[in-house]
């Protein structure tokens, strides 16, 4: 076991691909253990990881946001944005970050939101005078929106690994969302009164109307699919499905910037994205299951309920080791390992299984922006030119929000159960 760890920090500090680490360490380990059983069973565990209807959703959803940015969604947003807030002091800041709030509500990812607006967002800002750094945090940070507000891939993956209903955890992640991004917003404003920034004129009336109503179809999308799973009227992946038809709608009819010719791209990224998640979930399953033969899990649980019978201290605890599993584990690979060990033991602790998936998702989240593995933060420093070092010294005050807000949701859970309570 001792071997097959060092192979995983090894390959890990090497910048291999987060599955391939996982399905390598698991081969290392059976062969070493000389239990070649293990090993013939292996594609079965491969294949059950990924035999489940809700996982459905994820290709549905990953479809519906290149619909949304091939038929011009993702601009009339951004472009309502500006009309919205842009004159207020660090203007396009604000842009970003509620450009992301909308976008959270369609893309899903945050890796995939980061890279998208770090492309249009960061030379914007830069052009209108703030640094690179800044531009390139605020953005990276503002991504984490993404698992957080419905439509989100961890809530799906958490949804099917813990057993929860995925369409309470959409309703779930609303409120820590619009949190998480006052809390940067907050952030952005005292930034900005320290620096001085300049304040614009606010756009007149009429634009901002005009700019209301072209962005109204596009708004739409996100509207069908929370009313939709609130009603009852279908469920997150029949969301998903009707998701991207209406995405496909807008685009070819409303706002006409969809092209046949497109569509073959849009589905050859959609492939990908989604190989790359399902390919993540089963290497980790494979990886869980390495895990559970050695029953570190069950370590692991005692362990942790040994610490302390205090719910409270010991949601402050969790979120200290999700932190620490964050900077080394991608988000999707910890929620399949981890998920299976804390339900038994949250159950204890008489924790709702739906807040303890908003702080894990969060918090897992949050590990995208912190070193060694932080993907979200290689994306942002390739995507907006800054050197890494530079740019996690530029994170440092947005990861204290975060983490602020994180512990608000911890300790709040009314906040995450009010709207998932409207369903019963």
């Amino acid at each position: 076991m001792l071997v097959a760890l060092l192979i995983f920090i090894v390959l890990l500090l090497l910048r291999v691909p987060i599955s391939f680490v996982l399905g390598i360490t698991t081969i290392v380990y059976i062969i070493l253990s000389n239990n070649m059983g293990l090993l013939a069973s292996a594609p079965q565990r491969l294949y059950s990881a990924l035999e489940s209807y809700g996982l459905l959703a994820i290709p549905l959803f990953m479809m519906a946001g290149e619909l949304m940015n091939s038929g011009g969604i993702t601009k009339r947003l951004i472009d309502f944005s500006k009309t919205l807030v842009g004159h207020f002091r660090g203007g396009l800041a604000y842009v970003n970050v509620l450009s992301n709030m909308m976008l959270a509500s369609i893309i899903g990812s945050a890796t995939a939101q980061i890279a998208m607006m770090s492309r249009v967002m960061v030379p914007s800002m830069e052009k209108e005078g703030y640094s690179r750094e800044f531009s390139a945090s605020t953005t990276a940070t503002a991504g984490l929106l993404g698992p957080i507000i419905p439509p989100s891939m961890m809530f799906i993956i958490y949804g099917v690994t813990s057993g929860t209903s995925i369409g309470a955890m959409f309703l779930a992640g609303i409120l820590p969302g619009i949190l998480f991004a006052a809390a940067i917003v907050i952030l952005i404003a005292l930034i900005g009164m320290k620096q001085k920034w300049p304040t614009q004129e606010r756009a007149p009336i009429p634009e901002m109307l005009k700019s209301f109503f072209r962005v109204i179809p596009a708004l739409l999308i996100p509207g069908i699919i929370v009313v939709g799973i609130l009603s009852g009227v279908f469920t997150p992946t029949e969301s998903a499905a009707i998701g991207s038809a209406v995405a496909a709608f807008v685009g070819f009819f409303v706002y006409r910037e969809l092209k046949l010719k497109d569509l073959p791209s849009i589905m050859m990224n959609t492939a990908i994205s989604t190989a790359t998640i399902t390919m993540l979930i089963a290497m980790a399953n494979l990886f869980g299951w390495m895990l559970s033969f050695e029953q570190i899990p069950q370590n692991i649980a005692a362990w942790m309920t040994s610490l302390t019978e205090n719910p409270l201290v010991f949601l402050l605890i969790v979120n200290i080791f999700l932190l620490f599993v964050g900077m080394f584990l991608d988000g999707i690979a910890a929620l399949v390992i981890l998920v299976p060990i804390f339900i038994p033991i949250i159950a204890n602790y008489g924790i709702d299984p739906i807040h303890f998936g908003v702080i894990i998702c969060i918090n897992l989240t949050i590990g995208l922006l912190t070193p060694p593995v932080g993907t979200g933060l290689y994306i942002a420093s390739a995507l907006g030119n800054v050197k890494m070092e530079t740019l996690a010294r530029a994170m440092l005050p947005f990861l204290s929000v975060s983490i602020l807000a994180l512990l608000m949701i911890t300790y709040w859970p009314q906040m995450v159960l009010w709207l998932p309570g409207m369903l019963e």
